[in-house]
């Protein structure tokens, strides 16, 4: 969650959202990769663009509903420094997740 929130740069409710706790950040970020958008930073360079992907998807694994379905921290760690741009994106399995 905390990577969500470092690259999104607010707390875990999209700002966007008419009342701000109408919409849990992660399925706003989930619903974003689903149109094939990007989230948009102020001066994203492509490198950048990147690797907040690479951050965006490694969170998605790590706020699996299930335990057995998330990354040990080892495995973090390797998906975070390797040079792979293409990681899978998990299904939509977290709590409180609200269909867009």
């Amino acid at each position: 969650m905390m990577l969500m929130e470092i690259v999104g740069r607010r707390k875990n409710l999209n700002a966007f959202a008419d009342n701000s706790s109408q919409i849990y950040f992660p399925s706003w970020i989930y619903h974003q990769f689903e149109l094939g958008e990007n989230i948009e930073l102020e001066s994203m360079t492509e490198n950048v663009n990147k690797i907040v992907r690479k951050m965006i998807i490694v969170a998605f694994w790590c706020i699996q509903t299930k335990p057995i379905h998330r990354p040990t921290m080892t495995k973090v760690l390797k998906m975070l420094e390797s040079e792979e741009e293409l990681f899978e994106i998990p299904p939509k399995s977290f709590l409180f997740s609200v269909d867009m």
